[in-house]
């Protein structure tokens, strides 16, 4: 029981964020609750090692590292230059976060695009003279949503498409997800211009040019951007072959970053500049998850619930609440297993896909890209989103997603 209090003392402290004078950054919280259920001997040291997930933590480092190269070379400002140019208004300009960002995090995982994606659009917002909150959830309900339509979208997507006997995963999940995940960013966008329609008002975009502040530098991010797609490249064509190699999401982040970290005068000021502590609330998370599983309530519940346990509808419900107490990746590892022994059909894959993604829209722990893109934020800007303000359009956008998935699973 006790990690289950920690758990929520936890969302207590994100939601408010201050004890008396003290403001809390998410990642000390979440310290503080693997540090208390380690002391009270919740999770056993060695169970607590072996609970962080190196395959993230490596790949988050990675693409840090490529994400900071980017920033200080210039070349992310020159990129997003040319792919939001043409925005002139508030409507266009939230358009095309939502689709390109979404369409990105399809192609290249949203964790991807969430490190890359933030201090983009914080420039655009400060190029708008806005605050920036709209358009970091913005990126957030994008980078969510676009991954759900690609096996490769995000890590649950792809233990789906590899343990779930999804045929041809690429055209099954685009025949049954890729429409309503289309529907689903025009949600979003109805969502995010309702409830900052204040903010959209009286906004004309004039944008110009940056200049590439070290060019050698610059060069060296277009040689990791296109060693990251050959490697996805690579991994996709693996998946289609039903090849059974070992081809890890660790592999393409390290590639990705060693032409920074091998070719660059200053390797060692990008990596010291990283957002670590970033790092340390993933770790700090997978041992707090951990002992809340081991615990056992979960299970426990969830059997005793007499739900049809391989109904979309059960399965886009489950995954979205449990998620936000387990976190949706290893909640998808342990459902894949049940729907195996039940002998679900391909569309209860796909709601588990759907659900367990959807899962990031809902509050801020929803998502490991949701914390990449708030920690990343207040470390560059000093700008945040509180669990209420992003609750405030989770809650409606994920309500109509769940709806809209369900209508194309049932």
């Amino acid at each position: 029981m006790f990690p289950l209090i920690v758990l929520a003392c936890v969302f207590v402290l994100i939601a408010v964020r201050r004890v008396g004078r003290f403001r809390l950054q998410i990642w000390q919280i979440m310290l503080f609750g693997a540090a208390a259920v380690l002391l009270s001997g919740s999770i056993a040291p060695g169970a607590a090692v072996h609970a962080v997930n190196l395959d993230v933590m490596v790949f988050l480092f990675g693409m840090f590292v490529v994400g900071q190269a980017m920033e200080e070379s210039g070349y992310l400002s020159y990129m997003s230059f040319r792919l939001f140019c043409r925005a002139r208004t508030a409507d266009e300009l939230l358009l095309s976060v939502l689709f390109v960002m979404g369409l990105l995090s399809a192609l290249l995982m949203n964790d991807t695009i969430a490190i890359i994606g933030t201090p983009v659009v914080l420039s655009l917002a400060k190029s708008a003279g806005r605050r920036p909150q709209m358009m970091l959830l913005a990126l957030a309900s994008a980078v969510t949503i676009g991954s759900v339509a690609s096996p490769i979208g995000n890590p649950q997507n792809l233990l789906v498409a590899i343990y779930g006997n999804v045929q041809n995963p690429f055209v099954t999940f685009g025949r049954y997800l890729l429409v309503p995940t289309v529907l689903c960013l025009f949600a979003s966008f109805g969502v995010l211009r309702l409830v900052y329609r204040r903010e959209c008002n009286g906004i004309h975009m004039t944008q110009v040019c940056p200049v590439l502040v070290d060019p050698p530098l610059a060069r060296l991010c277009r040689v990791s951007l296109v060693v990251l797609a050959a490697m996805l490249a690579v991994k996709v064509s693996l998946v289609f072959l039903g090849a059974e190699v070992d081809f890890r999401l660790t592999y393409i982040a390290l590639g990705t970053a060693l032409p920074v970290l091998l070719l660059s005068p200053r390797r060692l000021e990008t990596v010291r500049r990283i957002d670590w502590t970033t790092l340390v609330f993933f770790a700090a998370m997978f041992v707090l998850m951990e002992s809340v599983w081991l615990s056992g309530y979960l299970q426990s519940a969830i059997g005793r619930s007499g739900l049809a346990l391989d109904s979309p509808g059960v399965i886009m419900t489950l995954s979205v609440l449990v998620s936000q107490l387990l976190s949706n990746v290893p909640l998808t590892a342990l459902y894949l297993p049940l729907l195996q022994g039940l002998g679900a059909g391909t569309e209860a894959y796909m709601a588990l896909a759907a659900g367990a993604t959807m899962a990031g829209t809902l509050t801020v722990l929803g998502a490991a890209s949701n914390v990449i893109i708030i920690q990343n934020a207040e470390r560059r800007c000093g700008e945040s989103l509180s669990f209420g303000e992003f609750a405030r359009t989770g809650l409606p956008l994920t309500a109509a997603c769940v709806g809209i998935y369900w209508l194309f699973l049932v």
